[in-house]
């Protein structure tokens, strides 16, 4: 059995809730992985490690809309 992506969906429904909505500022391939920054705000960014083949599956191309999802189990703080 073969998928195909990206499978198109209406209202795609996540459990997640922090969802940050954004354009793709920039992306670095590297031999695997793709990290690919989103800018949600003006000077703010969100930076993810993507696989190439999702990055290519979802068509991530710079300046192109995308959502930033976190789903963590876990946040930790730091203070100097």
């Amino acid at each position: 059995m073969s998928l195909q992506f990206p499978v198109s969906v209406n209202r795609m429904k996540i459990s997640a809730r922090n969802v940050f909505p954004g354009t793709v500022k920039s992306i670095q391939d590297g031999t695997v992985y793709s990290e690919v920054v989103v800018e949600i705000s003006p000077g703010l960014e969100i930076v993810a490690t993507v696989t190439k083949g999702s990055k290519d599956a979802l068509g991530i191309e710079i300046g192109k809309p995308a959502h930033a999802i976190i789903k963590a189990s876990n946040v930790m703080l730091g203070v100097d």
